[in-house]
């Protein structure tokens, strides 16, 4: 039976558990909250059930080997994530200036990691105890698996598994994966032997034979340094990411070769229950009280993660290089479960901040043929329009959120993750969108439309501005309806690829048009393992290999963003550089459609203030660093209040070659 506590975070703690060392020593950038929010909370959580030894070596003093002998050599080996997010993402801006606050470090205390924490772990680990196993997984190696444009650099660099020198790289959500590697190494199978678990990337001979069917890539020499070979490929890895349809892939460094062996399968619901049930503690250690915790729990302590994967494929976003479009649930008993136990907890008022995901209204597979052959490779679900294929039902999410606010003690159930709006509208049924904005609601509703010109969108992988538009009516009509006051928050973004100045001068005048102020506008980030980062590298959309417009000068993207907020005095001479620049001096003057009045800088330049009909709370709603404005009943401008995002949580054999990618010219042939 285990019990339920903290895992050790020193070898006295690892002695008064009758060990005499680790089985595995899990390395993360994060300090150590066990809360199923957290990717090493539940792999260290699955590995203690399948009867493993795990010690937790939070936040390390990366400066040398001395912290990583604190537990001596651990048994099996060890295991090292840079934490919930990119470390790099955690460090720096998209102007790529150094942040001032880290939610994943006790106290918010920056500089407790390194910049590219996972190399550096690695090597600090070698140095200590040469050749231990060491895997890496968690999202910084997962969308680094492959050569990757790395943004922070501007260049294509190698795996992080040839950077960081591990053994095994596990990727996607690796529950399946750890366990079977443990397995094997408890065994005594070197780990070098250790080539066939799915969900792993390994380095191996170039004669070695692979044991699933692959597809054969290129030189990391030619990758990075063309970039429509470049694109190609990264086009090839995005549609061999599913556990049913996907192939093993390759790649290539001087005389290694690098395998990508499939997916493993998602986790089914009765796994997902187990994998929930565990015995978490739900906080951060206490070591950190001092410290005042660590402040990333504030917003998933109260929230239940009821689902994993989405189908629905924004470019932008590496869900589809990590958790997979394959979309699974937990069932409504073990949900229910977690809800009850989050009553018992000493500082819960009332309110479960979030029952959500991923996409917090995905509750099954798209449609019924991606069970018996997965995804389909070159197909959206959703956008620009819905498959025919498409299942739409809400009936078992609406259930679920009744049972959980049917729980003693539970005041109220809210969603906070966010919706896709355009499934919610595709569905015939609109009960439960009633439901949604009769109970669910918390003041305003946080939705993702991103931008309103058709080839922007298109770029983004979004529904066309008329289904936002459509839903924004029905919200407000229930809204209105039910007799509430509430509000929504807009996501907006910036310069993404596709978008040109002129396209951000329409999102301006649409802006002007609703009454919209953003309180801030997201700059699109390039980040790895996104095909929006793949084309901002190349200029080439890896999906279709038709070219697209990047914005990648400064002072461009700087003009993109600041037409998103054209009524700031202070964007006063940009926006009428921008303008110019895009030749559309008619919106300079005192028309009903311009955007500025002509004159100097702050001359007669007053803030734009639309007054709501019904005056609203203010809202600086934060997704991943994007902030939204509430709109209202009337749609116009509402207030702001700081509003903290939920953090991303951690996720026969023989030899066959069935496809081989070969360089004609600049380009590859499928």
């Amino acid at each position: 039976m285990i019990g339920k506590e903290f895992l050790p975070v020193t070898l006295e703690e690892c002695r008064e558990r009758g060990w005499d060392r680790p089985d595995f020593v899990y390395v993360t950038g994060d300090a150590y909250v066990d809360h199923p929010s957290f990717g090493v909370a539940i792999i260290s959580r699955v590995l203690e059930k399948a009867g493993f030894r795990v010690a937790i070596l939070p936040q390390p003093d990366y400066k040398s080997a001395a912290e990583f002998k604190k537990f001596g050599k651990p048994r099996l080996g060890f295991l090292v994530t840079s934490g919930n997010i990119d470390s790099m993402v955690a460090h720096y801006t998209v102007s790529l200036k150094k942040r001032t606050y880290d939610y994943y470090t006790p106290g918010g205390v920056m500089g407790k990691r390194p910049d590219r924490a996972v190399i550096v772990y690695c090597n600090r680990i070698r140095e200590a105890y040469g050749d231990v196993p060491i895997i890496i997984g968690g999202l910084e190696a997962s969308l680094r698996r492959f050569a990757h444009y790395d943004y922070w650099s501007d260049q294509v660099r190698r795996s992080i598994l040839v950077d960081s020198r591990a053994d095994l790289l596990s990727y996607g959500m690796g529950e399946k994966s750890i366990v079977r590697i443990a397995k094997l190494l408890d065994k005594g199978v070197p780990v070098k032997k250790i080539q066939d678990v799915r969900g792993t990337v390994y380095l191996t001979d170039r004669e070695d034979k692979v044991h699933y069917p692959f597809i054969e890539g290129c030189e990391y020499d030619d990758l990075k340094t063309d970039k429509e070979l470049y694109a190609r490929t990264f086009g090839i890895q995005y549609r061999n990411q599913d556990a049913i349809s996907g192939k093993a892939l390759t790649e290539y460094y001087d005389r290694k070769m690098l395998v990508q062996n499939p997916p493993m399968p998602p986790l089914e619901r009765e796994e997902l229950d187990e994998v929930y049930g565990l015995p978490y503690m739900r906080d951060w250690h206490p070591m950190y009280r001092e410290a005042g915790g660590v402040p990333a729990i504030n917003e998933v302590k109260f929230s239940i993660t009821h689902n994993r994967g989405c189908f629905g494929s924004c470019n932008f976003c590496a869900l589809t290089f990590h958790q997979g479009r394959a979309v699974r649930s937990r069932s409504i008993g073990s949900v229910v479960k977690e809800a009850e136990e989050i009553v018992q907890l000493p500082d819960f008022k009332g309110y479960i901040h979030d029952v959500g995901g991923p996409t917090a209204n995905f509750r099954y597979p798209a449609c019924d043929k991606q069970v018996k052959y997965g995804v389909c490779p070159d197909r959206r679900c959703l956008a620009p329009k819905p498959c025919a294929q498409l299942k739409v039902d809400h009936s078992e999410y609406g259930e679920l959120l009744r049972r959980v606010a049917a729980v003693k003690g539970v005041k109220k159930v809210f969603v906070r993750s966010g919706i896709r709006f355009d499934y919610l509208m595709y569905d015939p049924d609109d009960r439960f969108f009633r439901q949604l904005v009769r109970d669910h609601v918390s003041g305003q509703m946080k939705v993702a439309p991103e931008h309103i010109c058709p080839g922007v969108l298109n770029q983004m992988g979004k529904p066309p501005v008329e289904v936002y538009e459509a839903f924004r009516e029905k919200y407000f009509k229930i809204t209105k309806e039910i007799g509430k006051e509430q509000y929504l928050v807009p996501y907006l973004m910036s310069s993404h690829p596709g978008s040109t100045l002129k396209d951000a001068v329409e999102m301006a005048l649409y802006l002007k048009k609703w009454g919209y102020s953003p309180e801030q506008v997201q700059d699109y980030y390039p980040t790895p393992g996104t095909v929006s980062t793949c084309m901002y590298h190349t200029g080439i959309d890896p999906l279709t290999m038709k070219k697209v417009y990047v914005a990648t000068d400064y002072q461009e993207k700087r003009l993109q963003r600041v037409l998103l907020q054209y009524s700031r005095p202070e964007n006063r001479d940009l926006v009428e550089q921008a303008l110019r620049k895009a030749g559309r001096e008619d919106l300079i003057g005192f028309g009903k459609e311009c955007l500025i009045k002509p004159g100097k800088a702050g001359a007669g330049q007053k803030k734009q203030e639309i007054v709501p009909e019904n005056k609203g709370r203010k809202t600086n709603s934060r997704r991943n660093g994007r902030t939204g404005t509430v709109e209202n009943l009337t749609g116009n401008k509402g207030s702001k209040r700081d509003f903290r995002p939920k953090k991303p949580q951690v996720s026969p054999t023989g030899d066959y070659k069935t496809h081989k990618i070969s360089r004609k010219g600049k380009g590859l042939s499928k």
